[in-house]
């Protein structure tokens, strides 16, 4: 991942961002797990200083933190901040679906609008939902972040849809740790996309409503789970 030809310094630092985000959803950079600017430029063969940038941004989203001395680890999240994650989501979701469904009329101009968005949402969805139902955590974890995030551009808000995807992202760091651990792990997918996509289509506010209904029921109902002590341990299991 050495720099070449025209790729810029903050290129660099966003694509050691990303791989390295990557990582942390792919369970290879555990929580709790220390590692330097040193260690990460060695096995990207980069200099230090996009490293440190990007370790940075990834501090600001919540996702690492550091200590002055000993160097960055993956934020190691709570069951109770998992629970205020799907909370803060269901409430900013519900607002932004209110206000697309408001009128029947409206919301089908503003789909049409954005026909070509919802082409490629629908696929997202097709994919997400089979990778949840087949418990490809690898899969679906990219599916999904994407869906939603493409599905958040209609409402025409970067805040909301950076707020959301950055909620989001926190949740899967979370998640990833229990559910490779986790031989019921299909059970604990949501694979509502498909039905979420066709209800917008159809500008049908209680079928909307319904669906994330049961979205939001699901983080919440897991997160029971966790809090009563059922699932495996964070990472037992995991091949």
């Amino acid at each position: 991942m050495g720099v070449r030809g025209g790729v810029t310094r903050s290129t660099l630092r966003q694509q050691i961002a990303d791989a390295l985000r990557d990582e942390v959803l792919a369970g290879r950079l555990r929580p709790r797990v220390e590692f330097t600017v040193k260690q990460i430029a060695e096995q990207y063969g980069v200099s230090a200083t996009p490293v440190r940038e990007a370790l940075f941004d990834l501090s600001a989203q919540g996702l690492l933190e550091s200590d002055q001395h000993r160097g960055f680890r993956v934020r190691a999240f709570s069951v109770a901040d998992y629970r205020s994650m799907v909370e803060a989501r269901a409430l900013v979701i519900d607002g932004v679906f209110r206000g697309i469904l408001h009128g029947a009329g409206s919301a089908s101009e503003l789909l049409a609008a954005h026909h070509a968005t919802m082409v490629s949402v629908r696929r997202r969805a097709e994919e997400a939902a089979r990778a949840a139902r087949c418990g490809d955590l690898d899969i679906l974890i990219g599916y999904d972040l994407r869906f939603w995030r493409e599905l958040g551009t209609i409402v025409g808000n970067t805040y909301i849809t950076d707020f959301l995807h950055r909620l989001r992202v926190q949740a899967w760091v979370f998640a990833v740790p229990y559910l490779r651990g986790d031989t019921d792990v299909r059970e604990w997918l949501w694979n509502g996309h498909q039905r979420l996509v066709e209800a917008i289509t159809a500008a049908d506010r209680s079928a909307v409503r319904a669906v994330l209904d049961d979205y939001h029921r699901h983080g919440l109902n897991w997160a029971d789970r966790l809090a009563a002590g059922n699932p495996p341990h964070p990472g037992h299991g995991d091949g």
